[in-house]
């Protein structure tokens, strides 16, 4: 039987895991949310913007408004593209 002091310094001992791809993604909605809104803001139509850009990496498709362009810099487009797709198939990387 293990008293409370041996219980305590197991749990301790754990590893703790944390959903990454998870936390990645709802990053990157958020960012290009931020990209999307701001692309509207100043009048332009934002899928087209966006699709411009993630196409030919061309940055001048972004705003600078809201430091967008810097904004979309950061998301890694082929993690991007590959996202896009897995939400369009409904398959969360899943194959079947």
């Amino acid at each position: 039987m293990l008293d409370k002091s041996q219980k305590t310094v197991d749990n301790k001992q754990k590893t703790i895991m944390f959903p990454i791809k998870e936390q990645n993604r709802e990053a990157m909605r958020e960012k290009l949310q931020s990209v999307y809104d701001a692309l509207v803001e100043k009048g332009y139509n934002p899928l087209n913007q966006i699709v411009g850009y993630i196409i030919s990496e061309d940055p001048t498709y972004i705003t600078n408004y809201n430091n967008s362009r810097a904004i979309i810099s950061k998301i890694d487009r082929d993690e991007l593209l590959r996202t896009l797709v897995e939400d369009f198939i409904n398959t969360d990387g899943k194959k079947g």
